[in-house]
């Protein structure tokens, strides 16, 4: 069973949640409309199911309403930036127009942002470069709970880590990957668990390292306490990517890795390092522009195997979902709904 809500009636409920657990209005505002445009683009991993989770990190004191970004280091082309623990959906897009600006300025920015609560669906910032013509790279570490095994291990190491690359294409949308390192996005299980359903085999381990296709094993606690763990995507490679978005989201931005066997509280910590390219000011913009369309068109032009209809490139379901559920509504579980009425009521509103 689930509910159909329209977009704009599920912004304004979650706003008014946010407000009530102590945002201002403008950044309540900010953080509804980037959890709603997650599910609007069919990730509902990353969309208004992290309310609840956003409540009680705001309780416990792990994050922080209404902080701003902090520059620690500005070198020009070097930012080193911290987020205080506020709403990663404002933080992010503060880092990411100081980035740009300098982007635009220099022709590349290196930005390092540190401690910043959960971002959110990173694609959003690829497509806020994108939007102005830049390149950008994005790598993510997560601090929450060690819920992704290493390749050849058999517990939680580290978080889902997510890689995002945003490249601008002249007269046409965007290419953006967005991606979680481990098979499946974290938030896809949460999503899976309250609607009672199985997943595919090979995306999970038990909390004895066995297979399983249970998602409630990396969502709740065992009958042991522990938990299972997400696989990484791509056996080795997907594992090695992980831990390049740990090392350079994590350790060099000065946010801090993964090396604890727990954590006690419900807040989501994210550093992201972000690279930004200007390809005018790099100087190729002309033949990148003709190339990467010569490109793309050469990618369409494969006939579809069986099972599909056409050849796609990132970006291109997100669009095409965020049509299709602007028109029909937002479908929202029942047991995820009750989450978010109950963390309403933690802050004395009534859903």
């Amino acid at each position: 069973m689930q509910k159909i809500i329209p977009a704009q009636v599920l912004r304004t409920q979650c706003a008014s949640v946010l407000v009530a657990a102590g945002s201002s209005a403008e950044e309540a505002d900010k953080v509804a409309a980037n959890l709603v445009m997650a599910n609007l683009s069919g990730h509902d991993s990353h969309g208004v199911g992290m309310l609840p989770r956003y409540v009680d990190a705001v309780l416990e004191g792990g994050l922080t309403p209404n902080a701003s970004v902090q520059t620690v280091l500005d070198a020009g082309a070097l930012l080193s930036l911290n987020g205080q623990r506020g709403y990663g959906q404002v933080i992010g897009e503060q880092a990411m127009a100081l980035g740009m600006a300098r982007a635009k300025l220099h022709g590349s920015c290196i930005m390092a942002l540190a401690e910043s609560h959960h971002l959110g669906r990173i694609g959003h910032f690829a497509e806020m470069a994108v939007a102005q013509g830049l390149v950008s790279l994005h790598f993510v570490n997560v601090k929450s709970r060690a819920v992704v095994a290493p390749w050849g291990g058999s517990d939680g190491r580290f978080g889902t880590n997510p890689c995002c690359i945003g490249i601008p294409l002249k007269d046409e949308p965007p290419f953006v990957l967005d991606f979680a390192t481990s098979r499946v996005a974290q938030g896809k299980m949460r999503v899976a668990h309250n609607q009672g359903k199985a997943v595919a085999p090979g995306l999970l381990m038990d909390e004895h390292g066995e297979p399983t296709t249970d998602p409630g094993v990396v969502v709740v606690p065992q009958a042991n306490g522990f938990f299972g763990a997400l696989m990484p995507f791509g056996e080795h490679k997907g594992y090695g990517l992980a831990v390049a978005c740990e090392l350079l989201g994590g350790a060099l931005t000065g946010g801090g890795t993964w090396h604890s066997p727990s954590v006690e509280g419900r807040a989501i910590i994210n550093s992201m390092l972000t690279v930004l390219i200007d390809p005018a000011r790099l100087g190729t913009q002309a033949p990148f522009d003709t190339e990467a369309s010569a490109f793309v068109d050469w990618l369409r032009q494969s006939p579809p195997a069986d099972g599909f209809e056409n050849v796609q490139i990132a970006g291109e379901p997100e669009r095409a979902m965020r049509l299709q559920r602007a028109q029909d509504g937002i479908a929202v579980d029942l047991q995820t709904w009750q989450e978010i009425v109950e963390a309403a009521g933690k802050v004395g509103l009534d859903l």
